[in-house]
């Protein structure tokens, strides 16, 4: 076996990304397709499903809140039925939650973002892991955290205190289910180009009293790169983790980001 061959992930992987109907749940899904992967998406956006299953043919998909036990069941459910076990848990799902002050953020606020992203990740990753326990293809989770997940960011209170969690998580994790041969990783994505991010900045501006381009490069101006990163970029990791190179690598915080110096 050549050093190239073991970065091509095994064929066949049964993969199910939570929030994978669009964004970097998209990009996701898109990568593990062409590497010949199953993949069985869930998302709260039944139109942005139906697109990603029309685009991708083979791709299953399901409408689900993960924040509702019930519904994260159900998607593992249908998973079972689809693909007969799980090989790769991506939990990607999570919000920007609101921003402001900490004196401003409304109690129901912080707790939605909380309930999204990081008690959606348990839901996931309980009802993952029994299923990864019978796996034979070098079984792993990645949860997707934020570089918010390592600096401190003011104004995003309860999106950064998510992804330092999720970070806590992935740890303990990789030490709990080491044993079982079931790695368990994060990636931290920085400022991704897209969408999500304009709206993000938009917000930031607003409640600093910038104008946006001002907000973009002061954004651009943090990066070591100076430049965003792209959701092909993400998922070129996952694929990577997911992949025979990376047999050996558990319990790591791995960013994506162009090195983010501050937020």
């Amino acid at each position: 076996m050549t050093i190239a061959s073991l970065l091509q992930p095994p064929q066949d992987l049964r993969v199910l990304i939570s929030a994978g109907a669009a964004g970097i749940g998209a990009g996701l899904a898109r990568a593990f397709h062409e590497s010949g992967a199953r993949v069985y998406v869930c998302d709260i956006d039944g139109a942005a499903i139906d697109r990603i299953t029309a685009e991708l043919p083979g791709v299953a998909g399901s409408i689900a809140d993960v924040a509702d036990q019930e519904q994260v069941d159900q998607v593992f459910n249908e998973t079972e039925r689809a693909f007969g076990g799980l090989d790769v848990l991506i939990n990607n799902a999570g919000i920007a939650g609101p921003t402001g002050g900490i004196d401003e953020v409304e109690p129901v606020d912080w707790k939605k973002t909380v309930d999204i992203n990081l008690v959606g990740q348990y839901y996931f990753a309980r009802r993952a892991v029994p299923m990864l326990k019978n796996s034979t293809k070098n079984p792993c989770l990645i949860a997707m955290a934020s570089v918010a997940g390592r600096l401190g960011y003011a104004f995003r209170t309860p999106y950064a205190a998510t992804k330092w969690g999720i970070v806590g998580m992935v740890k303990s994790l990789a030490i709990e289910l080491g044993p079982s041969g079931i790695r368990v990783n994060t990636i931290l994505p920085g400022i991704v180009e897209g969408e999500r991010m304009n709206s993000v900045i938009a917000a930031r501006a607003k409640t600093v009293g910038v104008d946006f381009e001002t907000m973009r490069q002061e954004y651009l101006n943090k990066i070591s790169l100076r430049r965003m990163v792209t959701v092909d970029d993400v998922a070129a990791m996952a694929l990577f983790l997911c992949s025979p190179a990376a047999r050996n690598v558990t319990g790591q915080v791995i960013s994506v980001d162009g090195n983010v110096e501050y937020l």
